[in-house]
């Protein structure tokens, strides 16, 4: 059997034990009680209807404490799936629903109660054609941001916000996975779960000697910076007694990135907010004190700035090397919604100088589907290598998939290159990448890299299926740019945020393009770096013909 490369987790037999819940206990139009049997399985099984309110479930246990609390869309009418929550030690369910009466119908008569099920197992096996191949995702429920991404003692640990009670954004934890060569990911437990300080939202890991600690936001009635060690290589964590760590008096306060600055021997905190970034020093990962604020008048400001990165990248072609700020923000991308853009400049340990003008934007990924990047902490060979998330806040919840949404991007490799007075983001595929990279094949197939020399100074690429479906790529040399239109690629009727046509500027002449499609992808760089874009897609069946213009291709079967 072949081993998947999105996630090489085994499918579990889907063992049904009892075939309904008990009889609820309704407490009046919106109020019922459940009571768990834990001798008919280890977990039960809650039917999911998109379209319904949420429910607030507290899950009490056998000494009449509160031990979860998820918000999940039960079902009133319909079942789309199911997602499973642990029983242990809970004896109760306690669930309140926000849906009117008479929309919904009387509660006794909602689907969940006769769909409620125990099992000892929950099947995680594939049931989405447009699961990908090669990116990472979840086994089931929702994925937005990479959080606390960190490299040790071989393995590379990526963490994630995760939604395990519905396939859309709620029940905000980290999830966890790793893999040994940034493509083959194993799942692993969740890792670190809301408390009584909020949600765990997103952050960022570093490693100490033994440890490794996490920084993330706790997102209560405000926003929190709080902190958790792990001595397990991240597996499990301890929280911190004394978070909260860092408070503010604003409300979007959000999402802490840790460095160590080696000219001042202090570690460096560099956080959002609202539409600035705020930047910290501390001695000891604890005790941190306010050092300088960057972002007014800078760069693009048409929504909230979000999930910083602050790093030091080599120029190409010189021995200098400059610092550079990454700055999600969302909406303002450059094609509506979220995206990410970054300054070049300096940092001393204080305060980050910004080379450009205030008014310059610079964006890394000219996509509609590239958000929330982030860098791995302790990358070997002292390359920065990131990943995004691989999708847009438009239309994220809506995507059609239901066992899971959203994947992240392919890694990538970041340095900087200069051009016309100017220094930008060079973004290039991660080495491992040429590692897929499988026999050289006449057709498309649905997991492969395009690999396009540009023989003239217009290429035009065109992909398309049976049904007429396809995505056109343009080069254009004249008016250095490169775009790629969706607007018939497929499935689009979701969003009308999604037809659109994505175009980047090109810094200097492409003369080799590398193009990755994946069941719901396509990823374009130069492959010099000077340009990427990134685009869902949703065709309904394969792209199986390729059409070059200007240009020569290959095609790569990507090896599974």
């Amino acid at each position: 059997m072949k081993k998947n490369l999105l996630t090489s987790f085994a499918a579990l037999t889907f063992a049904m034990i009892a075939s309904n819940a008990q009889t609820p206990m309704i407490l009046g139009e919106n109020h019922a009680m459940v009571r768990l049997d834990d001798n008919a399985g280890k977990y039960i099984l809650l039917p999911v209807e998109e379209k319904a309110e949420i429910a607030n479930v507290r899950v009490v246990g056998k000494d009449n404490n509160v031990m979860h609390t998820p918000n999940v869309k039960l079902a009133v009418n319909n079942t789309d799936y199911y997602v499973p929550l642990k029983i242990g030690d809970g004896q109760l369910l306690d669930i309140i629903f926000h849906g009117e009466r008479r929309h919904s119908g009387n509660l006794k008569d909602y689907v969940c109660w006769r769909e409620m099920k125990y099992t000892d197992n929950f099947d995680t096996s594939n049931r989405e054609k447009y699961r990908p191949v090669y990116h990472h995702t979840p086994r089931y429920g929702w994925m937005n941001d990479p959080n606390g991404m960190f490299y040790k003692d071989g393995v590379w640990h990526l963490y994630y916000q995760w939604n395990p009670y519905g396939s859309q954004w709620e029940n905000m934890n980290w999830g966890h996975s790793t893999s040994r060569d940034l493509i083959h990911w194993e799942p692993q437990p969740l890792a670190i779960e809301p408390d009584g300080l909020g949600t765990i939202f997103s952050g960022s890991c570093v490693t100490d000697k033994d440890k490794v600690v996490a920084f993330y936001t706790s997102a209560g009635q405000s926003q929190t910076q709080s902190m958790a060690v792990s001595t397990d290589n991240g597996q499990t964590f301890t929280k911190y007694e004394r978070n909260p760590i860092l408070t503010a008096d604003i409300p979007d306060f959000r999402d802490p990135n840790i460095l160590w600055h080696e000219g001042t021997k202090r570690w460096i905190m560099i956080l959002a907010a609202g539409q600035e970034m705020r930047i910290y020093s501390s001695a000891n990962l604890k005790d941190w004190t306010y050092e300088s604020s960057f972002g007014k008048e800078y760069g693009n400001h048409g929504g909230v700035w979000e999930c910083p990165d602050l790093m030091e990248l080599p120029v190409r072609g010189t021995t200098e090397k400059k610092w550079m700020l990454v700055c999600n923000i969302n909406p303002g991308g450059p094609f509506g919604g979220s995206a990410t853009q970054y300054f070049i400049g300096d940092f001393d340990g204080k305060k980050f100088t910004c080379e450009s003008m205030p008014k310059v934007t610079k964006w890394m990924d000219y996509g509609k589907d590239h958000y929330a990047t982030v860098s791995f902490y302790n990358a070997p060979d002292n390359r920065r290598v990131v990943m995004a998330w691989m999708s847009n806040w438009q239309y994220a919840n809506d995507v059609p998939t239901q066992q899971y949404r959203s994947a992240n991007s392919i890694p990538r490799d970041l340095d900087l290159y200069e051009y016309k007075d100017e220094t930008y983001c060079g973004v290039t595929p991660s080495k491992e990448m040429l590692a897929l990279r499988g026999k050289k094949v006449k057709t498309l197939t649905d997991a492969c890299e395009v690999v396009v020399d540009i023989k003239s100074n217009t290429c035009e690429i065109l992909l398309s299926n049976s049904k007429g479906e396809q995505v056109k790529m343009v080069y254009d040399e004249k008016k250095q740019t490169f775009a790629m239109d969706r607007t018939k690629s497929g499935n689009t009727s979701f969003s009308e945020a999604f037809p659109t046509v994505t175009t980047a500027p090109v810094y200097g002449n492409i003369q080799k393009l590398r193009i990755f499609i994946d069941h719901s992808s396509i990823e374009a760089f130069d492959a010099e770096g000077r340009m990427a874009m990134t685009n869902l897609v949703f065709p309904t069946e394969p792209y199986t013909t390729l059409k070059v213009k200007g240009g020569k291709a290959n095609v790569y079967n990507i090896e599974r």
